[in-house]
């Protein structure tokens, strides 16, 4: 039987953050994210170029387990999309979808976890990212406290996914912290409580 998870709190977000930050064994995810934070702030920042794309495309997939077979199918396809750039400065919530389906070999696919990481590591500050351990924690607390109307499936439209995050920052007074924060804090929770090697 799982153990009760403790209410969202700033003392929680902190320890978690503090976690995060000092925990040998998730070493591997910060020095991930470090290199994908530079590549797409530092070395990278712009979608104008196919190969600077594809670069992206490889490093988030292989370091984040997207599940994308043809990166390279990807890279084109956001190449291919119009002002990306101005779309992720104004935080469009419509490029999600732009990006998230493609078509390759005559399928219909739908990369929605990916196209939120893509997005936030160019503009973490209006892309909240979409995981299945983030969203098993919101569900968690939503059917506890009821801080927002939602169903489990509301959170594949990305509009709803960015207002429940917001709601869930509201209600446990948790505004002082960025969406990436708060995703460090929702993804460790989630994996220590909801993965398969959880009790």
């Amino acid at each position: 039987m799982m153990k009760s998870i403790k209410k969202p709190s700033l003392t929680e977000v902190e320890k978690y953050l503090y976690k995060c930050a000092h925990e040998p064994s998730l070493k591997r995810y910060l020095t991930q994210e470090d290199v994908v934070v530079t590549l797409f702030r530092d070395i990278y920042p712009y979608n104008t170029k196919e190969e600077e794309i594809l670069v992206k495309v490889q490093i988030l997939n292989l370091f984040y387990s997207t599940g994308i077979i043809n990166t390279y199918a990807v890279a084109k396809h956001i190449y291919d999309l119009k002002d990306t750039d101005k779309l992720l400065q104004n935080a469009d919530i419509e490029l999600i979808e732009n990006i998230a389906n493609i078509t390759i070999k005559g399928k219909r696919r739908r990369f929605y976890s990916f196209a939120t990481k893509y997005c936030c590591h160019h503009n973490p500050n209006q892309y909240p990212i979409f995981d299945n351990n983030v969203c098993k924690i919101l569900i968690y607390f939503n059917k506890i406290d009821n801080f927002y109307n939602f169903k489990a499936s509301d959170l594949k439209n990305y509009g709803v996914f960015k207002n429940v995050i917001q709601e869930f920052q509201k209600y446990y007074d948790l505004e002082k912290y960025s969406f990436r924060e708060l995703d460090w804090y929702l993804w460790l929770l989630g994996k220590e409580h909801f993965s398969p090697s959880a009790t």
